[in-house]
């Protein structure tokens, strides 16, 4: 394995997906890229041979750029606090569109050796969500060749019921 761990993360998101990513890029001694995708945008591509680029999906949102800058800035500011003297080398990327597309083609792109994602929170929202627009871990096993971790993040919640 020597393409870099590709770690899909969201704003508030628990740091245990930002933690294990870390510790697996660095056991299997490779680089590791966290994205996160801004699905209030989606892909351009362009056929001229440039890169791709993207637009927003409401292209009347005032404050839709500077929402995703804040996040995406907020995002990289963790990581960077949680990380604060690791020896893993980590670079962050915004992508665009449908998560579980996106982190493909950016995982195919820097040659991936494996994909990391979060469960969602539980929870009716989270339910609610996952019904409407599916697991991003589900469709990224269909997706393509790359294995994919699932990192729990709740993993209390489950042992405490019946």
């Amino acid at each position: 394995m020597a393409g870099p761990v590709v770690a899909g993360v969201v704003p508030g998101q628990p740091a245990i997906v930002i933690r294990q990513s870390a510790a697996l890029a660095y056991s299997l001694g490779v680089g590791l890229v966290f994205a996160y995708v801004d699905v209030t945008r989606y892909l351009v591509e362009d056929h001229d041979g440039g890169d791709d680029t993207s637009a927003p999906i409401d292209p009347d949102g005032v404050d839709e750029p500077d929402d995703v800058e804040g996040a995406a800035r907020s995002i990289r500011v963790r990581i960077g606090t949680e990380l604060a003297g690791d020896d893993t080398s980590w670079s962050f990327v915004t992508l665009a569109g449908e998560p579980a597309r996106a982190l493909a083609r950016l995982a195919e792109s820097v040659h991936a050796c494996v994909i990391v994602v979060g469960t969602r929170e539980r929870g009716v929202g989270a339910r609610l969500e996952e019904f409407l627009i599916g697991s991003v871990a589900v469709h990224l096993t269909h997706r393509q060749h790359r294995p994919v971790l699932v990192i729990p993040l709740d993993p209390h919640a489950a042992q405490g019921g019946s």
